[in-house]
This record gives structure tokens, sequence and C-alpha cells, in this order.
């Protein structure tokens, strides 16, 4: 475990993500953490605070990763991913573009579900936001699975032959004829935005653009207050976030008329 990252649990509001190195701490509010005391725990043990705290340690999930990673931006959440890589059909061995990589939350999850003989190639027009973005994907381990590209998709993709191209940018409509000519037949293009007015502009390009098996939807996630007796809706919600459209490339797209 020295060298690893574990998530240290004390309940659902207050987790750590942390890396094990042997010799240092830890410091918390409820008190300071030695390492040596982890190393020689197994996942699911309980690890005692200098104040006499039980904390547990857990191995991180995929989630911790995005829900834990350092941020210069709005990550994407893991509702909204979740849709992204479904509609997306994405799997071991899948080459995906992906635009713009931002801190690498999603980029995270595509690495994830690509590996072990996948890659993402990942366009982003600030390097600041690599330079996250990085640090991120190695803290998950997934950073060989990754291209970072500092550059502008909208100016054009690089690669042929993908399987998938998921934007996640300000104007996704200016990338649809690229995505088109990248992707091979049936390959797919899922876009995520915030605004309808992006979103209308969008699906009008993959109208134009050769595509099919167009769909919008919006995701919205409502928690549990789970309790005998007084069981119901959490106050708080996690509501909108986005809209996700995706698409099919078609060799000779039907219009609608036609249908």
């Amino acid at each position: 475990m020295d060298g690893d990252h574990v998530l240290l649990y004390l309940d659902q509001r207050r987790t750590f993500l942390v890396k094990v190195e042997a010799g240092k701490t830890f410091h918390t509010h409820k008190g300071f953490i030695k390492f040596d005391d982890i190393i020689r725990k197994e996942y699911g043990s309980t690890v005692l605070s200098s104040t006499g705290v039980r904390f547990t340690v857990l191995r991180p999930l995929l989630r911790d990763y995005i829900m834990k990673a350092v941020r210069r931006t709005q990550i994407t959440y893991p509702k909204d991913i979740a849709l992204i890589i479904i509609f997306s059909g994405i799997g071991p061995g899948s080459q995906v573009a992906e635009a713009g990589t931002g801190t690498g939350a999603l980029t995270t999850a595509l690495a994830h579900f690509v590996r072990p003989n996948g890659r993402v190639y990942s366009y982003e027009v600030r390097g600041e936001f690599l330079e996250t973005a990085e640090k991120n994907l190695k803290r998950a381990g997934l950073m060989e699975y990754v291209e970072l590209k500092n550059k502008d998709i909208t100016a054009g993709i690089d690669e042929t032959g993908l399987d998938a191209v998921i934007l996640d940018m300000a104007t996704p409509w200016l990338v649809v004829p690229h995505a088109y000519k990248a992707l091979k037949p049936c390959g797919t293009l899922v876009s995520f935005s915030p605004t309808i007015d992006q979103t209308v502009k969008t699906v009008e390009a993959l109208k134009e653009n050769g595509f099919i098996d167009i769909e919008t939807v919006e995701c919205l996630m409502r928690g549990m207050q789970i309790e005998r007796g007084k069981t119901r809706p959490q106050t708080l919600m996690t509501a909108h976030t986005g809209y996700i459209t995706s698409a099919r490339k078609a060799l000779e797209p039907v219009s609608e008329k036609e249908a």
C-alpha cells in the first residue's frame, strides 16, 4: 500500500483521498494519521487518528478520483459521465477523441473504460488546464492511456478511424464536420452542453453532416434520506447540469422527409 492512494472515510460528507508514504502523516480536523499505521492495514480496516477518531481505509473508486480531482474548472458530474459513456458505446480497446480536457474528470473516466489497449486523445486549448489534468490522470493511474493535446479541435481532428468523439466545450457544433471525417462508420458523437442554445446548434450541425439517431437528454439526480418512518427525498438535489446529445455516423443518412 506504500505509494498508493487510499480514501480515508470519516462519514459521507468527510472523506480524504491521500497518497500513502512511509514515515509521513496526514493532518485532519480530527487529529493526524500516521501512514505507517495504514501500510500495515487491509482495505476496509479502520485506523485511529492521534485524537482517537476512527477512519476507514478504502480503496478509491473511479468516482473518488473524479470528485476529488484538483480543479481549475467545473468538472463533469458522475451522473452525466455515466450517460456519456453508455451513449458513446466505448469499451476496452476503443479509440476516442475528446475536447475540452479541463481538469480531466471526464478524461479519467474515458481512460478507465478504454484500457488496457485503447486510447483517449484529449484536446485542450489552455495549457494550464492540461497540466492540472495530467496530475489528476497520474494520480488515478491512467495517464498511459491518454494523449493530451494542446490544440484547438475546431481546426480539425488529427486522428481517423475513431470509435467516438466526445465534446464538453463551448462550441461543439464547430467540431461536428471534423468528427464525421474522423469517425469510423457507425462511430458515435456525444456532446455535453450547459445551455439549450448550444444544444440546438449542435443538433442542427449533426443533421447537416451525416449523423443519425440523434437524441438529447437531461439527467437529474435526487438522493433519498432513508430512516424508518421518515424516509423522503433529500431537500437538496443535483438538478440541471447540462444537456447530453448523442448521434451516430451514417454513410448514407436518411432524411426526415424520406422516413
